[in-house]
């Protein structure tokens, strides 16, 4: 994706309408649309209610049957031992995405890997001849290996070439926040 084509495409999440831009034959197609989305931080979620927004799709977010911990390094490392042990999260809800030709799949990078609740969701679904249009965000180190686990979930699959972007860093963040407290500890 060249530049222009990335900026378009923000341009066009961010105005939600069909009459900023075109977009490609998929969006002005009358099939059944979903997104899907995984988010955390609430980056990913911008995304999907954009797309979802824009294209009249049904929403559907993924999320752990039990909360994830809600400090960011508790949940590091509750990602990477879900991630190193290879199971399946249970899951609040898992939408039947059979049903639909166009899945938006909107997911975080984590850890360079797909998140277990996505991994999850999709495991096991029928989408064979389905279109799906991956949307990964990542905190800077890239998609690692997401896409081929993607592939590799949903044999039968079409896939179009993925949006992917980096968001803010959440660790990067807390680790400003904490030099700033540092900063002016002895004002408070």
């Amino acid at each position: 994706m060249t530049e222009f084509e990335r900026r378009r495409f923000l341009q066009t999440l961010a105005a939600g309408t069909a009459a900023q831009a075109a977009g490609p034959a998929w969006a002005q197609s009358t099939t059944s649309t979903a997104v899907v989305y995984l988010s955390r931080s609430g980056n990913t979620r911008v995304f999907a209610e954009a797309l979802a927004r824009r294209h009249g799709a049904a929403l559907h977010e993924i999320r752990p049957r039990d909360p994830w911990p809600a400090d960011y390094e508790e949940m590091v490392d509750w990602a990477t031992t879900w991630r190193e042990s290879g199971d399946l999260l249970p899951l609040a809800a898992r939408p039947d995405l059979s049903a639909h030709d166009t899945v938006f799949l909107c997911t975080p990078v984590w850890g360079g890997a797909l998140p277990a609740p996505m991994r999850s969701a999709l495991e096991g679904q029928d989408l064979d001849g389905v279109s799906i249009l991956p949307l990964l965000t990542h905190g800077g180190y890239g998609p690692g290996d997401t896409l081929e686990t993607l592939r590799a979930l949903t044999p039968g699959a079409r896939f179009a070439d993925p949006f992917v972007i980096e968001c803010d860093q959440e660790r990067r963040q807390m680790r400003q926040l904490d030099a700033w407290l540092e900063t002016v500890r002895d004002r408070t």
